[in-house]
């Protein structure tokens, strides 16, 4: 085996174990999960490219797996009795709507594991699949769909980021390429009305371009022609007839109801519209999940929260045929401890957490990898964030082997040599 000592550098602990093991024993230490450098066809793998569009549901502050998705007894068990589902697994006491009428179309991974156990980093890892760097800025899964499968519409974004801050998801890829953000999905797309007419801003955009054509052809600068790519596209983008999308206001009290009254419901219900009208990736998020003081109060109100919108969602995406062709993702940055601590709540723990899979090409009613008894450490079938990453990307029909240079001349994959869990996709 010959290695330099810059390629073992970029090697993960896993891969350097692996091909130690390949080479010494002649064996794979991990068959369960498909390391893709060695498939020269992507679409030969489960799975590809069945998810047209993807809904990323991110729960912010460190979502608690043990009273979510990988319920416990004992000593570390929370408040409430968990609730065996028709699957024949269990869910915690908080998701009753989940349980009773989508268990069977959900894979959970219980042995989610990352080293990143403070907010902003872990956030960003599990956005973008690679550890938060001083040095460079890494795009979002939505982003990289754009720069391999190209737009998702012609009019509408490629990806809308929904109850999120400021903070972009185009990473070093140019502005066009970052989600339009969405604070407020009640709010809908603000100032999104021309103060002139047709006519009037159509002569104020010829003036515009005659303007700048002549600074533009001197100076051929991809900053400046991403600049006016993304204008443009913000142009199209309020000419568009798809636009009333982000009206909620057009559907009826009873189904705005049935998702929720609040930003998280509501922003799933955007997201719904938004698949409905071909926007590929659509995040929304939602915060309150850093329970370290009294978990039980906490749990009953964002528990609910997530319980009552998901449900809706599914049911929704199920019934108007999309679920098949929809991809949604339950995540978030780290789990909690399996120990209650002395204010009744739970602390960070990235060593082990849960993720919710569903739709899409993945095998409904399937639990995968496991957590030890007390919900500390992985047990079985350990699963990084970049594997993650790697299985949605390859859902969406994304070769995940295929390099992207920066503009620093660096070269970057979707997940960051994670790798494809076939178990979960058919």
């Amino acid at each position: 085996m010959s290695l330099s000592f810059h390629s073992l550098d970029c090697l993960s602990r896993r891969q350097f174990a692996e091909q130690v093991a390949k080479t010494a024993l002649g064996v794979t230490l991990i068959p369960h999960l498909v390391k893709s450098e060695g498939v020269t066809d992507p679409k030969s793998l489960p799975g590809f490219g069945k998810a047209k569009n993807v809904i990323w549901l991110q729960m912010l502050g460190g979502m608690s797996h043990i009273d979510t998705l990988d319920p416990k007894t004992g000593d570390t068990k929370g408040p409430g009795d968990p609730i065996t589902t028709k699957a024949g697994y269990q869910l915690g006491a908080y998701l009753p709507n989940l349980a009773k009428d989508h268990s069977e179309k959900l894979a959970i991974i219980r042995s989610m594991t990352s080293k990143t156990g403070v907010h902003a980093s872990g956030q960003y890892l599990m956005r973008t699949g690679y550890e938060q760097r001083g040095t460079i800025k890494h795009p979002v899964l939505g982003a990289w769909a754009q720069e391999l499968l190209g737009k998702s519409s012609q009019t509408l974004p490629s990806s809308v980021c929904v109850g999120r801050g400021p903070e972009s998801g185009n990473g070093f890829f140019s502005a066009g390429f970052s989600p339009l953000p969405i604070h407020d999905p009640e709010a809908g797309l603000q100032y999104a009305q021309f103060d002139a007419s047709a006519e009037i801003m159509s002569k104020r955009l010829a003036l515009l371009n005659k303007v700048d054509s002549g600074f533009r052809a001197k100076f051929h600068d991809s900053n400046l022609k991403a600049y006016t790519d993304f204008y443009d596209d913000t142009l199209k983008l309020l000419s568009a007839k798809d636009l009333d999308a982000f009206k909620l206001t057009e559907e009826s009290s009873e189904a705005r109801e049935k998702y929720g009254m609040n930003k998280f419901g509501q922003g799933c219900m955007l997201a719904r519209r938004l698949v409905e009208r071909g926007v590929r990736f659509i995040e929304v998020a939602h915060g309150g999940w850093d329970m370290h003081n009294d978990i039980g109060d906490g749990m009953e109100d964002n528990g609910g929260i997530l319980d009552t919108a998901l449900a809706a969602l599914l049911s929704d995406l199920q019934e108007r045929g999309l679920l098949q062709s929809t991809l949604v993702v339950l995540c978030s940055e780290f789990g909690r401890s399996p120990k209650i601590n002395s204010r009744s709540g739970r602390d960070h723990h990235p060593k082990v957490f849960s993720t919710l899979l569903a739709g899409g090409p993945v095998k409904g009613g399937t639990i995968y990898g496991a957590s030890d008894k007390e919900g500390n450490a992985p047990a079985d079938k350990q699963v990084t964030i970049q594997d993650f990453h790697s299985t949605v990307g390859h859902a969406m029909g994304m070769d995940v082997n295929h390099i992207v240079m920066s503009p620093s001349n660096r070269p970057f994959t979707v997940g960051d040599k994670g790798s494809v869990i076939t178990e979960l996709l058919a």
